[in-house]
């Protein structure tokens, strides 16, 4: 089956996911642990986002991408490296589904990834609206972040080394 066969995919619900992302941008969803003070909840935020737009999750073991509690989860869920993995994975599993796009294909309820030093990735904001369709450039991308909290958020005014963009393309159930 070939992932990337739109007739196997069911639509990822991008409203549902910006709506999650600036409903819950400054605050803390109590359903979810807060990991900011251990290594970032960025992750976890796009995360819960991404899950408010799919209404799925993989529980296979290590390689999945899923939340029971704090200490019961993939390293997808609030892995910055992991998630890019999981959402991109070849394999027709159980879950959303993402490309690496260009900035003109990113759409709300998509998610960017940026790394500061240029070696590592280091943080996984959500889109939510864009000040124009294509973005042409990171000024016309708003985004919702944890870790850095934010809503509306200009995506140049990240000091940032690299660039990826995470265009979902639906959801397999």
């Amino acid at each position: 089956m070939d992932r990337f066969d739109p007739s196997t995919l069911e639509a990822y619900d991008r409203n549902a996911a910006v709506r999650y992302a600036r409903r819950w941008a400054y605050g803390r969803n109590p359903a979810f642990y807060d990991y900011e003070h251990i290594g970032g909840d960025c992750t976890n935020f796009a995360s819960q986002c991404v899950y408010a737009g799919s209404g799925v999750m993989n529980f296979t073991k290590d390689l999945g991408w899923y939340y029971i509690d704090a200490n019961n989860k993939a390293p997808a869920w609030t892995g910055v490296e992991y998630f890019y993995n999981f959402m991109t994975r070849e394999e027709a599993t159980v879950g959303p589904v993402a490309e690496v796009t260009g900035i003109r294909q990113i759409l709300p309820g998509d998610v960017v990834q940026l790394s500061f030093s240029g070696k590592a990735w280091n943080h996984s904001p959500v889109v939510v609206s864009l000040l124009r369709t294509p973005a042409l450039s990171p000024r016309d991308v708003l985004i919702a972040a944890h870790s850095y909290d934010a809503d509306n958020r200009p995506l140049d005014t990240y000091d940032y080394q690299a660039i990826r963009f995470l265009h979902f393309l639906g959801v397999r159930k």
